[in-house]
């Protein structure tokens, strides 16, 4: 027989550490929108969009969102169904969002409020371990700690034109502050924070050749502190700054 215990959303701000703590049941916690990563027991995992990690009892677990507002829905639940006993980890959601749709669902059933909603979200429970059953039988694989650098590249292909710390970058890849930028410049062959700098860079010639904008709101589009550090980082990097580049390029 399966239960609800509790069921809420949450919008976290970016740099939120939630420390380590633990329940006495099963918790789902699913991140329709945050990048981070959260210790689970003795290992860290990454999580993005739609992925979800399932804790058991008396586990301990901690998150630290790193990246913008995250939107997280969390489930605590009990069950006696054999397969979830044991389960500790962080997994993807299938392209259909399955687990994703299935939970608001049932927050919906919980805001509403309506004749039985206990009752109902008690089978519904019921239907989610049968959900995440099939899920993981199929797509059930922990992400593996040597793909945890890949996933912080890939973060920050998408977010250069943010305030990223090189600090948070290391938190998010699992690693201390040293290791990370070793292992960095050994994979890409440059500091992470030049790496950075260098995409920033790339999207202000787009900037520069393809729009009438000024160079002070290129700097502030691309990422830069002011369009002093811009023009500064751009003529190390490029040889001309931003105003020679373009009159010269167009």
């Amino acid at each position: 027989m399966s239960r609800i215990n509790f069921i809420f959303f949450i919008k976290h701000p970016q740099q939120t550490y939630i420390q380590a703590h633990q329940h006495g049941c099963h918790e789902l916690v699913y991140y329709f929108r945050g990048q981070g990563v959260t210790q689970i027991g003795r290992r860290k995992y990454n999580f993005q969009d739609n992925s979800f990690a399932i804790i058991s009892p008396h586990v301990l677990h901690d998150e630290h969102h790193v990246a913008e507002e995250s939107d997280v829905l969390c489930i605590g639940f009990h069950s006696s169904h054999v397969d979830l006993k044991d389960l500790k980890s962080m997994y993807e959601d299938d392209n259909d969002q399955t687990i994703g749709q299935f939970l608001l669902r049932m927050k919906q059933e919980f805001t509403q409020k309506r004749d039985g909603y206990s009752d109902m979200l008690n089978l519904m429970v019921e239907e989610l371990t049968i959900h995440l059953q099939r899920l993981i039988g199929l797509k059930g694989i922990p992400q593996p700690q040597e793909d945890q650098l890949q996933y912080v590249i890939n973060f920050m292909d998408e977010h250069y034109q943010q305030d990223v710390s090189v600090e948070s970058l290391a938190i998010m890849s699992g690693y201390s502050y040293g290791r990370f930028r070793h292992l960095f410049k050994e994979k890409m062959g440059i500091a992470p924070l030049r790496y950075i700098f260098l995409k920033r860079i790339e999207f202000a010639k787009s900037l520069l050749l393809g729009t009438k904008m000024r160079i002070s709101d290129i700097a502030s589009e691309t990422g830069f502190v002011n369009d002093a550090q811009f023009c500064s980082i751009f003529k190390r990097e490029t040889g001309l700054t931003p105003k020679t580049f373009r009159n010269k390029c167009l």
